[in-house]
């Protein structure tokens, strides 16, 4: 027998879902265990027991897959959405296995996107506390004063949590549109966005350009290829 193994985290080692995915899909009785519907934290013995997910066999894979993808406004970062949008997953064409988005990108928000079947890096680059840095390019409505860009530099209390102080700069500027540069640590849900509501910004486009150390560069819109070894080299290292 091997070592029990919490369903949400067997799934995220087996590169299905992320643990907090997991536990919702579990939730939703999408994932069964010996034909049974799974429990919230429930163990399993993987050398025993046959776990399906969407009526499928979930098994271990020892070949760890690392991709990056410049996700398009569009879609939603997720392999199955409810409300039938449009996917992450449709764009991962000629890929066989099974690989799940690190993080999240909003419907209207495009840009480097990772996906992994690796649970275990995958937990560590999403967790706050390790504070990964991201690096936007926000384009908003109109000439966006010095005292907005020194507001936003500021913490921010987003439900009762105070962020982490953002690093923003200033891009281009004219009366019609100002990009800015926006580096945050944590990557909280919508956290820009809830940014500029709060000090009164318009919008009109965000893109993610970098992830701890990982350059966007020009791949193009819609599409992904492999992490060089140099890259995940980075995306290891701490």
């Amino acid at each position: 027998m091997s070592e029990p193994l919490r369903i949400s985290k067997y799934l995220s080692e087996c590169g299905i879902l992320s643990r907090r995915a997991a536990d919702d899909a579990i939730k939703s009785g999408r994932v069964l265990v010996n034909g049974q519907q799974a429990l919230l934290g429930q163990k399993i013995d993987p050398s025993v027991d046959e776990v399906f997910f969407d009526g499928k066999k979930v098994e271990q894979s020892s070949k760890k897959i690392y991709i990056m993808m410049n996700k398009p406004v569009g879609y939603v970062t997720t392999l199955k959405d409810e409300k039938d949008r449009k996917c992450v997953k449709e764009l991962l064409t000629g890929l066989k296995e099974r690989v799940y988005p690190i993080g999240r990108l909003d419907i209207m928000s495009e840009g480097l996107l990772l996906f992994t079947n690796d649970g275990e890096l995958a937990n560590k680059i999403m967790h706050p506390k390790y504070n990964k840095q991201k690096v936007y390019e926000l384009k908003v409505k109109g000439l966006v004063k010095n005292e907005i860009v020194e507001a936003m530099r500021k913490p921010f209390v987003m439900d009762g949590y105070s962020t982490m102080p953002a690093e923003v700069r200033k891009l281009e500027s004219d009366d019609k549109s100002t990009t800015l540069e926006i580096t945050i640590h944590e990557g909280r849900n919508r956290e820009i966005r809830n940014m500029c509501e709060i000090v009164g910004l318009k919008i009109i486009s965000l893109k993610r350009v970098s992830e701890d150390g990982l350059q966007l560069g020009d791949l193009k819109s819609g599409s992904w290829r492999y992490l060089t070894p140099s890259e995940l080299k980075t995306l290891k290292k701490q």
